[in-house]
């Protein structure tokens, strides 16, 4: 993905907060569950060590795909947008 991303200033804020909670909250609780579960003997038919490997790939997914998206970003500011463009970030009125 090379194309720029543009987003305002208040979306890449959402953004960087969900990868946070993903990176800092949820994905330990997640490993600490798989953790356990593998403790618990047959991998194969625990529902637990299979649903949580599952929901690590997807955070594992989350995240890598947040973090493409961030290193494209073009932040536009509404209040600095020429009122003459007709583009992202302005406010047209009719």
């Amino acid at each position: 993905m090379n194309e720029k991303v543009y987003m305002t200033r208040n979306c890449y804020n959402k953004l960087v907060k969900e990868i946070e909670t993903l990176q800092h909250e949820e994905r330990p609780k997640v490993v600490e569950l798989v953790s356990w579960a593998a403790g618990n003997g047959d991998r194969s038919e625990n529902g637990d060590y299979i649903y949580g490997k599952k929901r690590l790939r997807q955070i594992d997914s989350r995240l890598h795909f947040l973090s493409k998206r961030l290193d494209n970003t073009e932040i536009i500011d509404p209040e600095n947008v020429n009122a003459s463009d007709i583009r992202f970030g302005a406010t047209v009125i009719l």
